[in-house]
């Protein structure tokens, strides 16, 4: 698939995610180059100058997605940039579009969410059911984000999250499954 957006940039923290939605990109012809940290994606994006930017809101703790669009934006104006996320909210979706981004997909993004954000896959009939993330799989990301802040500490994170220590290790065992949340395909 010959596209004018050449070739793309992923950036994320989380290089599993990466790799795989990089796959999957380039099983349907775009080619895509991959960054974990704002430098790298700022080194990478000089070097290739990306006909598309795919970047994560939440890229660690200290850094956010949302300072790469100004300098992205710079580089080449009409980069489409796509912010993704596993925490959205309505506040920082009107955030990155005032900064500049051109769309804003919840994560897990698949493939085909993002051609057709980037107008490369034309819209079938989208249902509600196919595009909204199901309420445990949000709750689990929370629970992980809660995790992840605590650096693993079960008790500090149930704390964070105001909940009882126990309630959060039942959920925890009762980890969500592929067949329960949309993933990368």
């Amino acid at each position: 698939m010959m596209t004018d957006l050449d070739i793309g940039l992923l950036v994320d923290d989380d290089e599993l995610y990466l790799r795989t939605l990089q796959r999957s990109l380039a099983r349907r012809g775009l080619e895509t180059r991959t960054a974990t940290t704002i430098a790298e994606a700022l080194r990478i994006a000089d070097e290739i100058r990306p006909g598309f930017a795919l970047v994560d809101l939440k890229l660690s703790s200290d850094d956010s997605g949302l300072t790469l669009i100004k300098p992205l934006r710079a580089l080449r104006a009409d980069m489409r940039i796509l912010l993704v996320t596993g925490y959205a909210s309505v506040a920082t979706a009107v955030d990155a579009i005032k900064r500049g981004a051109d769309d804003y997909l919840p994560k897990p993004a698949t493939a085909d969410m993002i051609l057709r954000a980037l107008g490369l896959e034309k819209a079938e009939a989208v249902t509600v059911e196919s595009t909204m993330i199901p309420l445990h799989r949000l709750e689990w990301e929370h629970i992980q984000q809660a995790l992840h802040e605590t650096g693993g500490n079960v008790s500090a994170a149930a704390r964070l999250l105001n909940m009882h220590r126990r309630s959060l290790q039942r959920k925890l065992a009762k980890r969500p499954g592929p067949e329960r949340g949309p993933e990368p395909e």
